[in-house]
C-alpha cells in the first residue's frame, strides 16, 4: 500500500485524527492535500508536513467534487482517500432519546455520513477505470456498538459502518479496497470535557497518533475493520451473541455514567 500511495486526500486534517493522518502518510513519502472547513487548521497542518491545503465542506456534494477534481488536475490520480472529518452532537435532553432537533440529526447525517457517499461518488470512475484505489473512512466503535448520550451520533455511524460495508463488497473486484478505522476515545475536540467515567473512555484514552499509526498499519495488511482498541473486537461479538443482554450491559453503563 505505502509503495502505492503517492497522492493521499485527508478531510478533517486541521486537528486530531485528521492531522495524525496528514504527518504519518507524509513521512512516507505521500503528497497530502490536507482538507478542511477550517482553512486556517487546513493551511497549519500542511505547512507542518509540507503538504497543500484545501478548503473543504464534506457535506456539501459540489465542495468534495471539486477537492477530488482539483487534486487530479493538480497532483494526479488519488491513491487515498481518507475520508475523516465527523462530529459528535450530544443529545439536548440525556433523559429523551429523541430530543436532538432535526437541524442537528441534517448536520450528523451530511458529515458522517454523506461526506462518505459524496467521495465515492467523485473518486468511483477513476479508480474504477484504474482499477486501484484505497478508501479509509474514519467512523467510530460507535458504529459497532452505540454511542451513550448521542442518537444522532450513534446513529450515523452506524449508516456510515453499512456505507463503506457496502462500498466495499460492490467494488472488491474493481480492486478498490475500502477501510472503516472504529477507535474508541482518542485526545481529540470531540471528547475533551468528557467525563472521565464516559464509557468509551474505559479502555483507555490513545494519541492521534497511535490511531493514525493503527490506521495505517490496517492498510498495509489490507484489513476491512481497524480497531486501535483492539478490546472492541470482544464487545462486538458479545453483542451478536446475546443483544439483549449487551443491550442491558449498555444501559448499566449509561446509569454508572451518571
Amino acid at each position: 500500500m505505502t509503495a502505492m500511495a503517492r497522492v493521499v486526500v485527508v478531510t478533517g486534517a486541521a486537528h486530531g485524527i485528521g492531522r495524525a493522518l496528514c504527518e504519518r502518510f507524509a513521512a512516507d513519502g505521500a503528497t497530502v492535500i490536507a482538507a478542511d472547513v477550517d482553512a486556517a487548521g487546513a493551511a497549519e497542518t500542511a505547512a507542518r508536513i509540507g503538504g497543500v491545503a484545501a478548503t473543504c465542506d464534506v457535506g456539501a456534494a459540489e465542495s468534495v467534487a471539486d477537492l477530488v477534481a482539483r487534486t487530479i488536475r493538480e497532483h494526479g490520480p488519488v491513491d487515498v482517500y481518507c475520508s475523516n472529518a465527523g462530529i459528535l452532537l450530544r443529545d439536548p435532553d440525556p433523559e429523551n432519546a429523541a430530543s436532538a432537533p432535526d437541524a442537528d440529526w441534517a448536520r450528523a447525517w451530511a458529515v458522517n455520513v454523506m461526506a462518505h457517499v459524496h467521495a465515492a461518488r467523485a473518486l468511483l470512475p477513476d479508480w474504477i477505470a484504474r482499477r486501484a484505489g484505497t478508501f479509509l473512512a474514519t467512523v467510530s466503535a460507535a458504529g459497532l456498538l452505540s454511542q451513550i448520550g448521542s442518537a444522532t451520533y450513534s446513529t450515523t455511524k452506524h449508516a456510515a459502518l453499512g456505507f463503506c460495508e457496502h462500498l466495499a463488497i460492490t467494488h472488491r473486484d474493481h480492486g478498490i479496497r475500502v477501510a472503516a478505522l472504529c477507535p474508541q476515545g482518542v485526545d481529540t475536540a470531540l471528547v475533551r470535557g468528557a467525563s472521565a467515567r464516559e464509557p468509551a473512555l474505559l479502555d483507555g484514552l490513545l494519541s492521534p497518533e497511535a490511531v493514525a499509526e493503527a490506521a495505517f498499519a490496517g492498510l498495509a495488511e489490507g484489513r476491512f475493520l481497524i480497531l486501535p482498541h483492539p478490546q472492541v473486537a470482544g464487545y462486538v461479538r458479545r453483542k451478536a451473541d446475546d443483544h439483549d443482554r449487551w443491550i442491558g450491559g449498555m444501559a448499566k453503563l449509561r446509569r454508572a455514567r451518571g
